[in-house]
């Protein structure tokens, strides 16, 4: 039996992160260009930080899309590849997040989450797929959350999606293997300096006594891209220890 080697080296890679414009999807695309990858930075309505994003890589190139409208999606992997001729990583980062009382969430508000942090990765990760498979495979990350791990009583509708990015993590992993790994990174409180009343509460019960750090999000995500396909179907939590409380 022949063991695939791991791909040890993002020097050259090209890797689309979507949401890059600025938090963690900012601290990616640094990290990422830093390791020598070809950056693509997908952003929707933050151009100026998606520019400021882009400079800070090299002048890597800019892609705007809607990604709750699965045609963008189509078209955002057409120009990607139009560009590059071909892509080697997707990091599923873009996602909304709202608070809301679990009485009071709409329909709207519903879509409004779920179209982005869960249809969109799943259409994301298809075109993705669509493209690393013919070449002989690639490296697709999701950005999750403690909270699809655990339960936050005003954001049923949040978790409720991130907890689908793990399911569909894990069976994407299944269907595309041994190709295309499929892992996960669910963040836990990261500061950006914007830290409210819950979240400082949240910071008390995490065991590592701090939040983390959006570059500690980015190691976790360069180690997936990096990893042989031995290491497919995985979420690794990067929260402090809070998901073991």
């Amino acid at each position: 039996m022949t063991i695939p080697p791991s791909d040890a080296g993002l020097r050259g890679k090209v890797i689309l992160v979507t949401g890059a414009a600025k938090r963690i999807g900012r601290a990616i695309a640094l990290r990422l260009a830093e390791e020598g990858a070809r950056v693509a930075i997908h952003y929707h309505t933050s151009e100026p930080e998606a520019v400021q994003t882009a400079r800070a890589c090299g002048g890597a190139p800019l892609f705007r899309a809607d990604l709750e409208r699965v045609s963008e999606i189509e078209a955002l992997f057409d120009r990607v590849e139009a560009h590059f001729g071909r892509l080697d990583g997707l990091v599923n980062n873009a996602a909304r997040f709202t608070r809301r009382d679990a009485l009071e969430i709409t329909e709207a508000d519903w879509d409004f989450i779920h179209s982005v942090n869960l249809k969109a990765v799943f259409f994301c990760a298809q075109e993705a797929a669509k493209r690393m498979r013919p070449r002989g495979g690639g490296r697709i990350v999701n950005i999750s959350s403690l909270g699809g791990i655990r339960p936050w009583a005003d954001h049923v509708h949040y978790c409720a999606s991130k907890a689908g990015v793990i399911m569909l993590t894990r069976a994407l992993a299944k269907a595309l293997a041994p190709e295309i790994t499929v892992n996960s990174v669910a963040p836990g409180v990261i500061s950006f300096d914007d830290l409210d009343e819950e979240a400082v509460g949240m910071v008390r019960a995490t065991p590592a006594r701090r939040p983390g750090r959006p570059e500690e999000v980015a190691d976790a995500v360069v180690y997936f891209l990096r990893a042989s396909n031995f290491v497919t179907g995985q979420i690794l939590a990067v929260d402090g220890g809070l998901s073991q409380r």
